[in-house]
């Protein structure tokens, strides 16, 4: 993988994070529309999904500071709490990475990899439109439990294609809680995993990804950072006001192609 190819790569997971249509299965059509091809295709992803958590961390400084302000300040208060619920929701993703992480990588690395993610695009659209047109009464705000329920959605949605936002703002929905606030909580509650996955494969291997270059692979995690501030600041508006019809329309369509191109 050459130098643009890994920018473009990068551009596409900035772009298409904040957005619910799975940037994981969208990097999995661009990389198939590329010619990529990588041994390693987890890691790599995983190197953009940080370069994206970090734009994030940019993006919603506001709130992440409200929370550590609030977190050592004295007795329990509304920022421990939601701090707390927080981490109640990585508690699922953290079990499916712990024991699945090969069998996903497997799957990245398949032939068939365009078929399941074409498929859990259509279980993407599914889902948003269910959310869309279900009518839960509406709570103040995430409970415990919501927040637990909400992280097991996005423990499933590992699976390459099914969208990690598009899964967990539908998830927070259908439990009755609004979508602004479900919207801030899902980009909030993928930092720590993603960011604790990146530092064990540093730990582990530094990195060291068959098929790309130091180079390339730094242009990928600055083409993802950069066009992931322009982009978190716009898409999460967008997904707060927008009718989730809409993606589920898209991802339906993507789903289609994704499979067709396999099938042809």
């Amino acid at each position: 993988m050459d130098i643009l190819e890994s920018i473009i790569l990068g551009a596409v997971q900035g772009l298409t994070e904040f957005l619910p249509v799975s940037s994981s299965g969208h990097l999995q059509l661009a990389k198939a529309l590329l010619g990529v091809e990588l041994e390693e295709n987890l890691t790599f992803d995983i190197v953009l999904h940080a370069a994206t958590v970090l734009s994030t961390i940019v993006v919603l400084w506001g709130e992440i500071w409200w929370l550590v302000k609030g977190i050592f300040a004295k007795g329990m208060n509304e920022e421990k709490s939601y701090f707390l619920k927080l981490v109640i929701s990585m508690i699922p993703i953290g079990v499916v990475g712990l024991c699945l992480k090969d069998y996903i990588d497997a799957i990245l690395s398949s032939e068939y990899v365009m078929v399941v993610v074409g498929a859990m695009l259509l279980c993407t659209a599914a889902l948003l439109s269910f959310a869309y047109y279900a009518r839960p009464r509406q709570k103040e705000s995430i409970s415990y439990r919501d927040a637990f329920l909400i992280g097991v959605g996005q423990g499933i949605a590992a699976m390459p294609g099914l969208s990690r936002s598009g899964t967990t703002i539908a998830t927070g929905i259908l439990l009755g809680n609004k979508k602004a606030a479900v919207a801030t909580f899902s980009f909030l509650m993928v930092l720590a995993p993603i960011m604790g996955q990146a530092l064990l494969d540093v730990v582990d291997g530094g990195f060291a990804i068959a098929g790309v270059d130091s180079a390339s692979l730094i242009a990928g995690f600055i083409s993802s950072f950069v066009v992931g501030c322009l982009a978190c600041r716009y898409m999460i508006n967008i997904v707060k006001r927008g009718k989730l019809i809409w993606f589920a329309i898209y991802c339906a369509v993507v789903g289609v192609v994704a499979i067709c191109t396999y099938i042809i």
